[in-house]
């Protein structure tokens, strides 16, 4: 059992829980994840680890609640716990001196772009910070995003908080301000990254894209989370869930996204009567 020992609200949906965890927050590096299960029938999760605190032992994940796993997650409180969390998990970020690397999130993917931003500074880059969300309220991470890049850019579909716009728009403008970018690292929604890595391919940019593709086992066994990468057939949880942008089949992944969208909606309205019922 992993005991949850703090709980944030970031934004509408999006919450941020601490969780005591010794062997993993001594283990995971930037880019590596855990699968939790909450209880005895609950289904089996991938989430990014955001922080760690090694002399308390826990780990720090933030969500966003958008199916009933990570609804069920968002009902538990300080002192509850969770019943399986499996980790550090897939390969961590090759970190070394490129030189400027852009750090792109998008919504709830900048919880997974601050550890990457931290270890890509801390090994001598520099770091151009670029995050975007809806509107204002959905904006996280602000602070310490500015705490861990050189520079940080923010942009808002609607103009409701900083720039409007799309964080590709950003990119596109540095890049033709003549600033020399060694490397992109998008994490996001699949839309997003995709857009990124046309943008940079024409640019030869090197491009790394996080993905997040439907997960099971996280151990290579199950091949749920396949994608398509230069032609081969690879698993997110042992060959990733870093990948070439530039190679990634984006339009397989996106259908592959789809594939049970009517049962996940299902099991949410099933979950979300029955907390209805109860309260």
């Amino acid at each position: 059992m992993f005991k949850i020992i703090s709980k944030k609200i970031l934004a509408p949906n999006v919450k941020q829980i601490q969780v005591i965890a010794p062997e993993i927050s001594k283990r995971v590096k930037a880019g590596q994840f855990i699968i939790l299960r909450i209880n005895e029938l609950g289904e089996r999760i991938p989430l990014t680890v955001a922080s760690t605190d090694i002399n308390q032992g826990s780990i720090t994940l933030i969500f966003q609640e958008i199916g009933k796993t990570t609804s069920a997650l968002g009902t538990l409180n300080v002192e509850d716990s969770i019943l399986d969390i499996v980790g550090p998990l897939g390969h961590p970020t090759d970190m070394k001196k490129l030189g400027t690397v852009a750090a792109i999130g998008g919504g709830v993917g900048v919880a997974e772009i601050l550890p990457v931003a931290k270890a890509y500074r801390d090994a001598g880059n520099k770091v151009i910070g670029i995050i975007g969300a809806r509107n204002k309220e959905l904006v996280i991470l602000e602070n310490e995003m500015q705490q861990a890049c050189d520079e940080l850019h923010i942009t808002t579909d609607d103009g409701s908080y900083k720039r409007k716009g799309f964080v590709s728009d950003v990119l596109n403008e540095i890049i033709k301000k003549g600033e020399q970018i060694n490397l992109v690292y998008a994490i996001g929604p699949v839309p997003m990254m995709k857009v990124i890595s046309n943008l940079t391919q024409p640019q030869n940019i090197e491009t790394i894209v996080s993905l997040n593709p439907i997960m099971v086992d996280g151990t290579g066994m199950c091949g749920a989370c396949r994608v398509t990468v230069g032609g081969k057939t690879l698993f997110a949880c042992v060959d990733g869930p870093e990948f070439n942008g530039h190679q990634v089949d984006w339009d397989e992944l996106t259908k592959r996204l789809n594939m049970f969208k009517d049962k996940e909606k299902v099991s949410l309205d099933k979950f979300n009567h029955k907390c209805k019922c109860k309260s």
